[in-house]
This record gives C-alpha cells, structure tokens and sequence, in this order.
C-alpha cells in the first residue's frame, strides 16, 4: 500500500471501521496520507436519526456527534495504517482535550474533517481534528485513540 491515498468510498470505509448504521458518520476519505493526516467528508441530512430530538423546530448536529466524525476519520487513518489489527482489535478514544465548537452544523451541509497525527507511540495515538463547514471552523478537539 502506498503511504498516499487519493479516496475511499463509503465500500471501503466500512471495510475499515467497525461502526455501522446508523453510526457511521464519514461519508468519502478524499485524501490521506498513511499514519500522518486524513481528510474525510459527512453530508449532513435531516434523514440523521438525532434531528428527530436535536431539536425539531431548529435541526442542529449535536457536537458530540461531530467529535465522533472526528474519532472516525482517524480510526480509519490508523486501521489504514495497522492494517493487521482491521476486524481483531477496536479504536477507543482514550480523551479529548481543547474541545471547541465555534457554530451550528445543520441540515445541507458538508463536514470536512481534518486530522492530523501530533504523536504515535505504539497503539496510542495523539491527534489535532478540526470539522469545517464552506472553509469555516465549526469544530475542533486533541483527540487521544488506542486499539483494544
């Protein structure tokens, strides 16, 4: 496998991530570079089962839902880099630090999720992710990961 990949599709995703409906929150990977960074896409739909309570009159992703878009788009970076531990071990986040939503994410829009390895010290992973939304900062969070 090369350490550049330009795209995986939602068939692929799911080949890597555990997570199924209705809790995959990564549409398409359209870049990644292999132990390094990610970049994923989420279209947001009013079809996401959390709109029906979050809130009815006014549809507003719930952060930690984005957070979770975050956790996944790196699960998938370290299954792609650890290809021996897809299907016989899980990511788990182990916290989250610097923990920031700047706006609402709402029907129609389209989460792009960035994150980037800060360190790696054998399975525990300190990542940087960052969700925008038309090139604006919606969300951002220190993410710590490790398989288990």
């Amino acid at each position: 496998m090369s350490d550049v990949i330009q795209s995986l599709d939602i068939v692929e995703i799911l080949k890597l991530l555990p997570h199924r409906y209705p809790f995959v929150m990564i549409d398409r990977v359209t870049e990644m570079v292999i132990g390094q960074r990610i970049k994923a896409i989420k279209n947001v739909t009013i079809n996401e089962p959390f709109f029906q309570g979050h809130f009815p009159t006014l549809p507003v992703m719930p952060g930690v839902m984005i957070l979770e878009g975050l956790a996944q788009a790196a699960a998938v970076m370290a299954y792609a880099t650890m290809r021996d531990y897809v299907g016989t071990k899980l990511v788990y986040f182990a916290g989250l630090d610097k923990v920031r939503f700047r706006q609402k994410v709402s029907p129609g829009d389209q989460l792009i999720y960035e994150v980037t390895t800060i360190k790696r010290k054998l399975s525990l992973w300190n990542l940087e992710g960052k969700a925008y939304v038309d090139g604006k900062l919606v969300a951002e969070a220190v993410l710590m990961a490790t398989f288990g």
